[in-house]
């Protein structure tokens, strides 16, 4: 599934928009949860990855889904410089 619109900077997500992520496809052998976890992680500003991650954890997602070497995201913010707001976010949502 493609973005639902084009990115522009600064512009505010509607909750339809930020919901579209969770409908992300993973490739073959790919968690589910794992990839929607770090396509919103990758794409969203931390406002809006909070909002995500609610929905995310509405819809009984799991948020210590791994990726093909065992790695949560969690795990591989914590190694991103500029990452604390969303090491915080995650932790807040009961990431381990």
């Amino acid at each position: 599934m493609g973005v639902s619109q084009p990115a522009r900077f600064g512009e505010d997500w509607s909750d339809e928009r930020v919901k579209a992520y969770l409908d992300r496809q993973p490739v073959d052998g790919e968690s589910a949860d794992f990839h929607v976890l770090m396509t919103a992680y990758k794409h969203m500003r931390p406002h809006d990855f909070e909002r995500f991650l609610g929905f995310f954890v509405a819809a009984g997602r799991n948020l210590d889904a791994t990726d093909s070497n065992g790695h949560t995201l969690l795990t591989l913010a914590r190694s991103h410089t500029q990452s604390t707001d969303f090491v915080q976010l995650l932790e807040q949502a009961g990431a381990r």
